[in-house]
């Protein structure tokens, strides 16, 4: 009777253990429709899109090209196949079903490059046992790191600390920047007096619960609420974020309730989505190394920016020509100290965290990355910084690179507001370059805290005016507008509130005609031998 209670129980275990659902990425060949998809691009990405391209001089290609619609159809329609996400930049699918239903999809469908299970050992991927490859098992829960000319008020330090004010004394105040945050729930943004500057000017152009398949995203969590205020929270002569001005989508692709590998899949749709919006800049308040399912989750070797799906995607989405801010994580005085995925991307920004006395939090979690690369690339004030608080609508203290990394993100949309030209890439090596420990990066502090005076003056009028005198008027302009300049071979650009160039000449005269532009205002930049001057003017 025993013999046969345990060959009884064996036979469940092993049914149970065939039986169980998987997650898994299947990734296909090809696009068929990359011709016709090239040849009309407004069918994939908005003008906004297309025109950001074009500035930053960024190519279409096959990547931008959406998953062939048979392909995605006869997968759909697979027996015990859920398609949970899809990714237009690595032409894929997440999926859920049994190990030997997904399996069975290789075979069948001669479109499907490859499978990839998140449970890797069905990869037969060798798993390094030693102490910086053992699976995570103490990882903080990244909400977890918690609250305990502007009058900044309580939001001073965070702002000064890295010179973002003077951004803003110079008329850059993320005006005409678009920026995505991704996270967990954006629950009473539509009511808190502390965004009602940001409703009365239109500024919240949208957003969707991803997670959900909503288009409700004032819900699910506060978390990404206290993440938009630092950026954009306005209370006069009390709160202001470091972008007040910029303009805003709001995706939720984290499931407060559970921790899968589709929240990966469903970040890098949410990326997609706000590349073919046109937006500037994304803040990822978010990170992944721990899962329910323990056997998805990421080693240390893993955090090499090319292993995690979500990593892979950030790389495609900043190939694009987006600006990709993200939290370093709060591991950092924990058992495993390192950062979280997508932090570990190689073209991501990476933001630590530091007190308002400019020492590292320890919370904030280490580089470098599994290949050996300094992370993270920057810190900003993260423990015990204000955010607007979700519930009373008031300024209170939070803890958590969460916050670092939007307090960096909306100084970064301000600087990169003054130099629209310049690639991602560009703005953030500057921005590194800028930063106290720039010549002696370490493991917790990266580069240390930029300083965006020096960044602007780096490029921007302080080193064009050492060579070039020069004059415009008058300011507004109706038709002609005049330039005095005591330098040949000028390059000068006229460039509208979305940073368009709209004019572009080497001078050969001493003035411009403005008569076929609208009314608004514009950037007048002059550049010679790589040095910028910038002037704002209104155009009647």
């Amino acid at each position: 009777m025993r013999t046969n209670v345990l060959f009884l129980l064996t036979f469940l275990w092993s049914h149970f253990t065939h039986s169980q659902i998987e997650d898994a990425w299947i990734f296909f060949k090809d696009k068929p429709e990359v011709d016709t998809y090239l040849s009309n691009p407004i069918a994939m990405l908005s003008q906004r899109a297309i025109d950001r391209r074009n500035r930053l001089q960024i190519s279409l290609d096959e990547k931008d090209v959406p998953i062939d619609v048979t392909y995605y159809n006869q997968i759909n329609a697979t027996t015990g196949i859920t398609v949970k996400a899809r990714s237009k930049w690595l032409n894929a699918l997440h999926i859920r079903g049994t190990k030997e239903t997904i399996a069975a999809l290789l075979p069948a469908f001669d479109f499907i490059e490859s499978i990839e299970y998140a449970d890797k050992r069905l990869n037969r991927v060798a798993i390094d046992n030693s102490t910086k490859n053992k699976l995570i098992n103490n990882h903080q829960n990244k909400f977890k790191a918690l609250q305990t000319e502007f009058d900044y008020g309580v939001s001073s330090t965070q702002i000064k600390m890295l010179n973002a004010d003077y951004l803003h004394r110079e008329g850059y105040t993320g005006e005409g920047m678009h920026i995505a945050v991704i996270d967990g729930g954006f629950l009473n943004v539509e009511t808190l007096p502390a965004f009602q500057r940001l409703r009365d000017q239109n500024k919240i152009l949208g957003g969707y619960d991803f997670v959900n398949r909503s288009p409700n995203f004032y819900s699910a969590h506060s978390h990404g609420t206290h993440v938009l205020s630092n950026i954009a929270g306005y209370i006069e002569n009390e709160f202001v974020g470091t972008a007040p001005d910029a303009s805003f989508y709001l995706f939720i692709t984290e499931d407060i309730l559970n921790e899968t590998p589709l929240e990966e899949s469903l970040w890098v749709e949410a990326a997609e989505r706000a590349d073919s919006l046109g937006v500037d800049v994304i803040n990822t308040s978010l990170g992944y190394t721990t899962f329910d399912n323990r056997n998805y989750s990421h080693t240390y070797n893993d955090l090499d920016g090319k292993t995690t799906f979500i990593s892979r995607g950030a790389e495609i989405g900043a190939s694009r020509g987006m600006l990709l801010v993200t939290s370093a994580g709060n591991s950092g005085s924990s058992a495993w100290k390192y950062l979280s995925a997508p932090a570990d991307a190689a073209a991501v920004f990476t933001v630590g965290a530091v007190n308002a006395s400019e020492n590292m939090a320890q919370f904030s979690s280490y580089g470098p990355t599994a290949d050996g690369r300094v992370k993270p690339d920057v810190v900003a004030h993260g423990e015990n910084v204000y955010i607007i608080n979700y519930n009373s609508g008031e300024p209170s203290r939070a803890n958590g690179t969460s916050f670092s990394s939007p307090v960096m993100a909306g100084a970064v949309a301000c600087f990169w507001q003054a130099f629209p030209n310049l690639k991602p890439v560009e703005v953030m090596e500057i921005v590194r370059k800028s930063s106290h420990r720039y010549a002696n990066p370490t493991d917790h502090y990266g580069y240390g805290i930029p300083d965006f005076e020096q960044a602007f003056k780096g490029l921007g009028t302080a080193n064009l005016t050492e060579k070039t005198t020069l004059k415009t008027y008058p300011n507004p302009v109706e038709d002609l507008l005049f330039i005095d300049y005591n330098e040949p071979n000028l390059k000068i650009s006229i460039i509208n509130p979305i940073g368009v160039v709209v004019k572009d000449k080497e001078t050969v005269s001493n003035s411009i005609d403005m008569s076929d532009l609208s009314g608004g205002m514009y950037i007048l930049q002059i550049e010679k031998e790589g040095l910028f001057q910038k002037i704002k003017f209104l155009k009647h």
